[in-house]
């Protein structure tokens, strides 16, 4: 007979082991994180620090606005008509001279035929006054003067007749009378003449009716004009307030036109920044729809007024190369460049206490320990400040956003 070999017994200690595991287990984790907030308390925590360096610095004061041409046109008619054509919409680029409404205009035709007609009476009569009345006044004046010749010839004859006997008064009473005719009709035939010509008192008035007929037309001609309305300029027309059978009247707006030229961006600016601002200062702008993209502008107007309501300036600044993207009215995001330093101690601004109010500091490590340090601030850019006093280049400084406390032991994390 084969015998079985005898049953193998665990060891005591590791029966132990196996019947008070996780009891085990949580002492071990215990001991060892008694152990690493030992050696925290002792060294301090470890910590991502700002180091002071050298570096260039630009502070600038930023604002959003919108863009904006220097002045916006607004286009109305100029009579009371009816909308006939509409040929532009709302957002269109328009050049000058392009039409931009019809208005009904058949009454405003047919009263420039009329002026027109006036006008050719009016020509005519001139006309006749060259061609028929003064020639016809003039010849009437020859053959009156003829005609007085003549009378005078009889009178002289009949005078020496009746002064030798040969001639009774009545002879030459009558040869008077035929004298005196023929003068009279001489001084009407020279009226005639003097008033068919220039000057006289029938060419002065047929040339005051033709001149009036002729601003007349002028006139009818011009409001036959207004009910075409035209774009004055180039530009975009950024409204529209004007349909296809509305009833248009003077001085009612119907478009507003931003003429192309000069690009402008509009800003109101806090009035506690209106020391650090001065014209031609240059900055840089972005489309808040396109923020990747940025152009170039420069200041060229600062309101002398302050706005009460809203305790800022007006500030604008122009384009010089818009680009093309830009719309009327765009809201754009502007950084102006107010001051620039190279070469100087910088520090990230998160690192910096109470940097607006007149007494900053910064938490530096000193030795280990967590120093407080006041310090002198120059520039301020976005996220950069400028040291002037108070630390040394390389320095160590914590973020203000710790819980760390002056004189606490910490260590710097280095990179």
């Amino acid at each position: 007979m084969t015998s079985n070999p005898p049953e193998a017994h665990p060891r005591p200690v590791v029966a132990w082991l196996r019947s008070y595991k996780w009891p085990v287990l949580i002492a071990i984790l215990a001991c060892g994180l008694g152990g690493w907030q030992g050696v925290r308390m002792i060294r301090g925590p470890l910590l991502d620090v700002d180091r002071v360096a050298r570096g260039d610095l630009i502070e600038t004061v930023v604002a959003s606005g919108h863009i904006e041409t220097p002045f916006r046109v607004e286009i109305a008619s100029q009579i009371v008509g009816v909308t006939e054509t509409v040929a532009v919409t709302e957002g269109q680029q328009v050049v000058k001279g392009q039409t931009l409404v019809l208005l009904e205009s058949r009454e405003l035709q047919t009263a420039v035929l009329q002026a027109q007609g006036v006008v050719a009476q009016s020509e005519a009569r001139m006309r006749q006054f060259a061609e028929l009345t003064l020639p016809t006044a003039r010849a009437t004046l020859r053959e009156a003067r003829a005609t007085m010749l003549n009378m005078q010839q009889i009178f002289d004859r009949t005078a020496t007749l009746a002064h030798d006997g040969f001639a009774t008064r009545v002879a030459l009473d009558e040869a008077q009378k035929n004298l005196d005719v023929a003068r009279t009709q001489i001084r009407t035939a020279e009226v005639q003449v003097y008033s068919s010509g220039p000057g006289g008192s029938d060419f002065v008035m047929g040339q005051t009716l033709l001149t009036q007929a002729i601003a007349n037309r002028a006139t009818a001609i011009s409001r036959l004009g207004y009910a075409t309305i035209v774009a004055p300029r180039d530009g975009v027309l950024v409204s529209r307030a004007v349909e296809q059978g509305s009833v248009v009247q003077p001085g009612k707006l119907l478009f507003v036109l931003a003429p192309e030229g000069e690009t402008q961006i509009v800003l109101q600016i806090d009035e506690r920044n209106l020391g650090k601002l001065a014209l031609t200062q240059p900055a840089l702008a972005s489309a808040d729809a396109y923020p990747e993209r940025r152009f170039p502008a420069q200041v060229t107007y600062i309101n002398p007024g302050i706005d009460i309501a809203r305790a800022s300036v007006e500030v604008k600044l122009t384009v010089a190369t818009p680009p093309t993207y830009l719309r009327q009215d765009m809201t754009v995001s502007v950084d102006i460049e107010i001051a620039r330093r190279t070469g100087v101690l910088v520090l990230p601004g998160r690192s910096v206490h109470d940097s607006l109010s007149a007494e900053p500091w910064v938490m530096r490590i000193v030795d280990g320990h967590a120093v407080r340090q006041n310090v002198r601030l120059g520039l301020q850019g976005n996220t950069r400040i400028e040291i002037l006093q108070g630390l040394n280049e390389g320095d160590a400084v914590i973020p203000a956003a710790t819980t760390i406390k002056s004189g606490e032991r910490v260590r710097p994390m280095t990179s």
